[in-house]
Parts: structure tokens; C-alpha cells; sequence
């Protein structure tokens, strides 16, 4: 066969008329805090769901990671959470990002080590200059010696 094309008539997409709504709060513009959703009700009439916006999830506040484990939640939403569900087990979880914590904790250990060989440095050299003090005054004395 042939279709209704081919044979010179035009077929109309049936097209779907668009409903006017109103707005149930005062706010009337069509900003991204006002966005909408029509819902039909069980009795034929469309009817406003207000949505509202998408969380963006935690992120670590050294590295700007998104930590995994925790809620895409609005700010006031996260807070309601319990405790359990806000953090992650281990230091730092919900805080910061693991890497994050590792870093921190290998820095950690480098820095006391670093403490520990400047402590080791200046008792050696303590031990230094005491030696040179008392061969300072083994030959001062071998001096006044020489002299009296």
C-alpha cells in the first residue's frame, strides 16, 4: 500500500492543548525555588506538586572531593539526619575525604619524626661543644702552666 503521504494529504499530529495553572503560593515567577510538577488527581483535575531542589552531597573540605557513603541531601534535610547516617566510620568520616585522612595522618608521623631528629641534632651538638669547651681548658691551663 500507499500511506496517506504519498497520496498528497497532509496529516496533522494531533497536538495536545496546553492547561493554564495557577501558582499555589504567592511566588509567581519560574525560578529554579519555584519549579512545579502537574500531577492529575484521582478526580480528573491537574493539580501543583512543588519540587523541590536536589541535594549536591557532602564534599571534603580539604580536597573538594564528594564523599561516598553519605546523602545527597538539602542542608536542612542533612542536619535532620541522626548521626549514623550523617558520618562515615572512621576519624574525620563525613568530614573528610580517606585520602584526605591519610595524608594527615602521614604527615603527622613525618613531622614528629622531624621533631625527634632536631632534638637528636642539638643534644649531639651539645656534646659537641662541651668537648670543645674542655679541650679549650685543658689547654688554657697547660698555658698557665707553662707560664708559672
Amino acid at each position: 500500500g500507499i500511506n496517506a503521504e504519498q497520496m498528497g494529504i497532509i496529516v496533522q499530529k494531533r497536538q495536545r492543548m496546553i492547561r493554564r495553572v495557577h501558582y499555589r503560593r504567592k511566588h509567581t515567577y519560574r525560578t529554579a525555588s519555584n519549579k512545579i510538577k502537574l500531577a492529575k488527581t484521582p478526580g480528573g483535575q491537574l493539580a501543583l506538586q512543588y519540587r523541590t531542589k536536589r541535594g549536591k552531597g557532602q564534599v571534603c573540605g580539604d580536597t573538594g572531593a564528594k564523599l561516598n557513603g553519605l546523602p545527597h541531601l538539602r542542608s536542612k534535610a542533612f542536619k535532620r539526619l541522626s548521626k549514623v547516617k550523617r558520618t562515615v566510620s572512621r576519624p574525620y568520616g563525613g568530614s573528610r575525604s580517606a585520602g584526605a585522612v591519610k595524608t594527615r595522618i602521614v604527615r603527622a608521623f613525618l613531622l614528629e619524626e622531624l621533631k625527634e631528629l632536631k632534638k637528636m641534632k642539638t643534644v649531639k651538638d651539645q656534646k659537641k661543644k662541651g668537648k670543645k669547651k674542655e679541650k679549650a681548658i685543658k689547654k688554657q691551663q697547660k698555658i698557665q702552666a707553662n707560664y708559672l
